[in-house]
């Protein structure tokens, strides 16, 4: 008996193509899940650093160290440059101020675990959000009163669209605020 061309595709490519589809579903919501709403992930830093301390109880701004933020699209991971303004003479003593001397005295870049990310296939501008008077806290939680910074809300698609066709259920300290876009060209480029 010959085999069909229609006996082939249904013994080898639809398994074959219903295997890919189930792969790729499996990596795209399980696998790569953490970078698309990794509540809770909060990973050991290479220096233990307290926001508590430095943006809660001394009220230090968090533009002064993620500088940038204003101005273009990316917070910026602090460089042990701003970390010395201050602990090249403040609490020099301590053993992670000695640990952020060394890595500053041998021009080496703190190696920090990044905790908040966007999918590489979305656009986000923080001076737009930042501009408009949304504070960090909006997205970061209230790391102001974090030890240890850990990712309290999801970025995920969802979660933005919420803010952006309904902003004051949102953002409750802003007298008014306009909706954010939300077709699909505002962050998928």
């Amino acid at each position: 008996m010959k085999k069909t061309v229609l006996d082939y595709t249904l013994k080898i490519r639809l398994p074959i193509v219903l295997f890919v589809i189930a792969l790729s579903f499996v990596i795209t919501f399980y696998v790569s899940r953490p970078e698309r709403d990794g509540i809770g992930y909060a990973p050991e830093q290479p220096i233990k650093f307290s926001h508590k301390l430095h943006a809660g109880d001394m009220a230090i701004d968090c533009q002064y160290c993620h500088t940038g933020v204003a101005k273009g699209r990316h917070a910026l991971v602090p460089s042990v440059n701003i970390c010395m303004n201050c602990h090249t003479v403040a609490r020099k003593n301590k053993p992670e101020i000695i640990k952020l001397t060394e890595y500053y005295e041998q021009d080496k870049p703190l190696p920090w675990k990044r905790i908040h990310k966007v999918p590489q296939y979305a656009y986000f501008n923080h001076s737009v959000h930042v501009n408009k008077g949304i504070q960090c806290i909006s997205c970061h939680g209230d790391v102001a009163q974090m030890e240890v910074v850990s990712q309290v809300h999801g970025f995920t698609m969802t979660a933005c669209l919420d803010c952006h066709r309904n902003p004051m259920a949102q953002i409750d300290y802003l007298e008014k605020i306009n909706k954010g876009p939300d077709n699909c060209s505002a962050c998928h480029r």
